[in-house]
């Protein structure tokens, strides 16, 4: 990085700043009628507007994203770069715009590369809107979407889709990123009854671990209920969840965070499982006012009660999930995947069947993640 210790700029900002002063000038002065969009879009810690000076360390920097329709990636992609990287400037707002090459030994990561002289490594990548869907993805645009793609895909990377901020759109970028905005209605219920079900499974649980003695194993199902909770929450206010980095700091933009996060945390620092109950309960018996505020089901209980006479307190014995997959079977309009999947154990979208890294952030396991909900044939 340049020696002269910038200050520091939120990547967005800094960005779309690279665009209008330093990207779009050169790209105008030598291919003034190209039509184009340009954005920021997709993986990186700016792009969700969470970033930090220590994100700065890695993959960060002055860059943009240019989408040309796909015969013109062919035809410019090469002359553009090119042009860039003779007469970009070497410095933009302090912080270089050159990058040092991909670390094959360390996930390509790039890091900012102040160059003195010869041509400059940008960050300006050139490709068509299809080929970014689809890399990133794994999805063909050209198509309609339909229940099974929403629940293979991983809504972290639909919020860095949706999030992020388009410079300039000459081409219907922001038409795509429509399309992904947000579940459709009967997709968005039927997980909401797999976050329901999740928690329905496991609340009884820590108290039972915690009763004969095992108190590390009902910490990490409190914890995993913690977790359910605010996927939940992320649900009932329609939001995407962002990857876990940034999944606590994302919460406390929702609406109910005043409310619940310092319950949530008081549950992660408990020292036994009668107080991890303890502070369990409200989170309850909130969330179950929250669902009947909703108006999706008729009012179900919103007062935990004992799990069959035990002394672990529950808010669901299975009223919550079922009710709301009757909702889903009562509809005459809902999708016959999705009523197909009802009936089926609730294993929900791939995020809530699996945290797996690798899964979740690699497209080429979608299309197999995919055939777990293709039930037309049963349908």
């Amino acid at each position: 990085m340049s020696n002269t210790n910038p200050k520091f700029i939120p990547g967005l900002e800094l960005c779309e700043g690279f665009y209008h002063e330093a990207v779009e000038p050169i790209v105008r002065a030598h291919f003034g009628d190209l039509k184009y969009a340009a954005a920021l879009i997709g993986s990186g810690s700016e792009v969700l507007g969470f970033d930090t000076e220590m994100s700065s360390d890695h993959h960060w920097g002055p860059r943009v994203m240019l989408f040309l329709k796909p015969d013109d990636v062919s035809t410019y992609k090469d002359s553009i770069s090119a042009k860039l990287s003779e007469e970009l400037p070497r410095v933009f707002r302090g912080y270089p715009t050159s990058f040092s090459s991909p670390d094959a030994e360390n996930q390509g990561v790039q890091l900012l590369d102040l160059r003195e002289s010869g041509p400059i490594n940008h960050r300006v990548e050139i490709l068509s809107v299809e080929r970014f869907i689809d890399d990133y993805l794994g999805f063909d645009i050209t198509v309609d979407l339909t229940a099974p793609d929403w629940l293979s895909f991983p809504g972290q990377k639909l919020r860095t889709i949706t999030g992020g901020k388009v410079f300039r759109d000459d081409i219907g970028l922001e038409e795509t990123r429509k399309r992904f905005a947000y579940y459709p209605e009967e997709v968005w219920l039927y997980l909401l009854a797999c976050g329901w079900a999740r928690i329905e499974q496991e609340e009884h649980l820590m108290g039972r671990a915690g009763y004969v003695g095992d108190e590390i194993g009902a910490g990490i199902i409190a914890a995993r209920l913690v977790r359910d909770v605010m996927n939940l929450y992320f649900l009932m206010e329609r939001t995407y969840a962002p990857y876990p980095k940034w999944f606590g700091t994302a919460f406390k933009e929702l609406k109910a965070a005043s409310e619940l996060e310092p319950r949530l945390r008081n549950v992660l620092s408990a020292a036994d499982w009668q107080e991890r109950q303890k502070f369990l309960v409200p989170i309850y018996e909130i969330i179950a006012s929250k669902h009947n505020q909703l108006g999706l089901t008729e009012k179900l209980p919103d007062r935990v009660r004992d799990f069959h006479g035990r002394p672990f307190l529950v808010i669901s014995m299975g009223e919550y999930s079922k009710a709301i997959c009757k909702r889903i079977n009562e509809s005459n309009n809902t999708d016959p995947v999705i009523k197909a999947l009802v009936t089926k154990p609730l294993i929900g979208s791939v995020e809530q069947f699996s945290d797996s890294t690798d899964i979740l952030s690699n497209a080429e396991w979608r299309g197999v993640i995919r055939n777990l909900y293709d039930v037309e044939q049963s349908v």
